[in-house]
């Protein structure tokens, strides 16, 4: 019976968990990271502050677990792998094209949030530095698996995927200008092939 009590109280504290993490997305999004604060956390998502602070102690620990949900959530892990195995390198061109896309569909106002966030206090900043050097890593490692085929030398066509892949490209063409997420995804595309092969 003890263990069963366990588990039950270990599902509840995740699930409480995942309501404040929901709760801080939406603040953060909505008035900014710095402006959130860990009362206003707790009110929006109807638990005492007392809780936020045991469940994770600072709001970066609430933002690294927003990133990690927004990552899974995604399928980042399962969709580089499907790109790794696309035998021609047009297609996996393409492919990676697709998996910024989906990255970013799935989650862009996280992307804003951690962008928002760079100017907080030096532990904020190496989290957000280690996230992101994650997802660079996994961009990098797309474009080195075709260095046989590229016209450029693999560092500047690595470089041209992150600078297609900047936060205020996807921003301004779809946030902006109206583009839909398929075609960001196909200028993306035809800017690698054009640039790469």
């Amino acid at each position: 019976m003890p263990e069963a009590v366990k588990s039950y109280r270990q599902v509840q504290a995740e699930e409480t968990r995942l309501r404040i993490a929901r709760a801080a997305r939406t603040l953060f999004a909505a008035q900014g990271y710095g402006a959130t604060s860990i009362d206003a956390i707790a009110k929006e998502a109807g638990v005492a502050t007392r809780t936020v602070y045991s469940a994770f102690g600072t709001k970066r620990e609430i933002l690294s677990l927003i990133c990690d949900q927004w990552l899974s959530e995604a399928g980042a892990l399962e969709r580089a792998e499907q790109v790794f195995a696309i035998e021609g390198p047009a297609d996996r061109l393409r492919g990676a094209a697709g998996w910024l896309t989906n990255l970013y569909a799935a989650g862009f106002d996280v992307v804003l949030i951690f962008e928002a966030a760079t100017d907080e206090s030096p532990e904020t900043k190496a989290l957000l530095r280690s996230k992101l050097a994650g997802r660079n890593q996994v961009m990098d490692a797309m474009i080195a698996s075709l260095e046989a085929d590229l016209r450029i030398p693999l560092k500047q066509a690595q470089a041209v995927y992150r600078a297609l892949a900047a936060p205020g490209v996807y921003q301004e063409l779809v946030d902006e200008s109206g583009w839909t997420p398929e075609q960001f995804e196909k200028f993306v595309a035809d800017s690698l092939h054009r640039q790469l092969l």
